[in-house]
């Protein structure tokens, strides 16, 4: 039996999208439990509030880029002010409908953004970013 991660943390304000991913992901059987949040804000408020006491904080993060109040660049920025307990386990993976390469080019001089993809996630892209950021633990699914 494979190993899964504990929490991924879906960051979208699409509701379609996260509710196309989680059932992706929770197909896949790649984590215990899959998060939702619905803007930047509240994704932050979840990491602040469960993640400051030493709890394991998400092992994945996927950010949309394009959302309100708050978008994905903005963030980043709130991001690295957390405590690293919390920013140093939880890589953060851009899924957006983006096409823009400049977008892609800023992303990955980010160094908590560990892969850039667009939306629609899939399968192959799931395996993909498991390959990278977890080897020890996920061997391509079939």
């Amino acid at each position: 039996m494979k190993q899964k991660l504990n929490n991924i943390l879906l960051v979208d304000d699409d509701a379609a999208v996260n509710f196309i991913n989680s059932f992706l992901l929770r197909k896949m059987d790649c984590a215990d439990k899959i998060t939702i949040r619905e803007n930047a804000i509240l994704a932050l408020d979840y990491l602040k509030n469960n993640f400051s006491e030493g709890n394991a904080a998400p092992d994945l993060i996927f950010l949309d880029i394009n959302m309100p109040c708050m978008n994905g660049w903005e963030f980043i920025e709130e991001f690295r002010k957390l405590p690293h307990t919390i920013t140093h386990n939880s890589p953060i993976v851009m899924l957006t409908t983006s096409t823009n390469p400049d977008d892609e080019e800023k992303a990955l001089c980010i160094p908590e953004i560990a892969s850039f993809k667009t939306k629609p996630l899939s399968r192959d892209k799931m395996n993909d970013i498991m390959l990278q950021l977890f080897p020890h633990l996920f061997l391509k699914a079939v």
